[in-house]
């Protein structure tokens, strides 16, 4: 079977992502930044946090995302950026060079300039290009070369440093694979599940974390070993949470609620490691899959975004 290229099936398979990435980071922000031995409570007994689970920046960017997808059916650079910074809202925890960009393009300065000189020039090479993509890569699944232009289209808006970009293109495949993957049934391990792809993302510190995170051997314990190895997103660069992100949701992929304990388990950045990989696994397991009671414990998403 083919996926669809319609519009319409485009955008069904983009709300999928947008579903597993909103609840994996509305779950993880509970267990934000805490090492996992202070929560062994809620980790070792699967206690789930109390609702209401409120969402955060990885969440409300995606669905300025899904929003720009839904009207244009691709990413409009200029539309995307506004959308970004008409929503964005201070309390959803968005990171200090971010929210600094947002605050200046809504005084109306050109994310263009804005994006490229940050960090003294560089751009940014955070994880907040990955941590928004999954829903882009399940909508583009069909074409996995158009997943990788339109996942570097949407990060470069605020992280234009190669390896920001390098982490949304990784990211956003691995969203389109797992679609494709329950298209046509196939539950690859994880080494072959990074394998399909590595090809597509461009050389940078990412691809070589990615390659280590493929080559880890089998049953090694997430805490401490994996986490030390390949990191858990705690420096919240692309280069020390995409590895990690494809490790998990590689080994993961059949199993939405696993995938999201065990991520959490690792500590570190979790609202964005679960959110990411909320986002790809989704796409493999379909909503019907997503714990009922976790989506209810997550707020509602926005009419703006995704209408009534």
């Amino acid at each position: 079977m083919i996926l669809s290229t319609e519009p319409d099936a485009r955008l069904r398979r983009a709300r999928v992502a947008l579903e597993g990435l909103s609840v994996g980071d509305a779950f993880g922000g509970f267990f934000e930044m805490a090492r996992p031995e202070a929560l062994s409570h809620f980790l070792k007994n699967r206690v789930l946090p109390a609702p209401i689970w409120h969402f955060t920046d990885d969440t409300n960017m995606a669905l300025s995302i899904f929003q720009v997808l839904a009207e244009y059916s691709e990413i409009n650079q200029d539309m995307l950026a506004a959308s970004y910074a008409k929503y964005f809202d201070r309390a959803r925890g968005y990171g200090l060079g971010v929210r600094s960009l947002l605050s200046r393009m809504q005084a109306g300065e050109d994310w263009r300039v804005l994006s490229k000189n940050m960090f003294g020039g560089s751009g940014s090479y955070g994880n907040g290009g990955a941590m928004r993509v999954a829903p882009l890569g399940a909508f583009f699944a069909d074409d996995l070369d158009k997943v990788v232009e339109q996942a570097a289209l949407s990060t470069e808006i605020t992280h234009a440093h190669p390896e920001g970009i390098a982490g949304g293109v990784a990211v956003a495949v691995g969203a389109a694979l797992a679609c494709r993957l329950r298209d046509t049934g196939e539950r690859p391990a994880r080494k072959d599940f990074i394998d399909l792809i590595l090809p597509h993302v461009p050389d940078s510190l990412v691809k070589a974390g990615i390659r280590k995170a493929r080559d880890l051997p089998e049953n090694l314990p997430i805490w401490p070993d994996v986490v030390r190895e390949i990191g858990n997103g705690s420096g919240i660069s692309a280069q020390v949470t995409v590895p990690f992100v494809l490790w998990s949701a590689g080994t993961y992929l059949d199993n939405y609620e696993e995938a999201i304990w065990q991520t959490a388990s690792a500590g570190g950045d979790v609202d964005t490691t679960c959110a990411m990989v909320g986002g790809i696994v989704a796409g493999y397991v379909g909503v019907e899959n997503i714990p009922a009671e976790w989506i209810a414990r997550r707020e509602p998403l926005p009419v703006w975004a995704v209408g009534d």
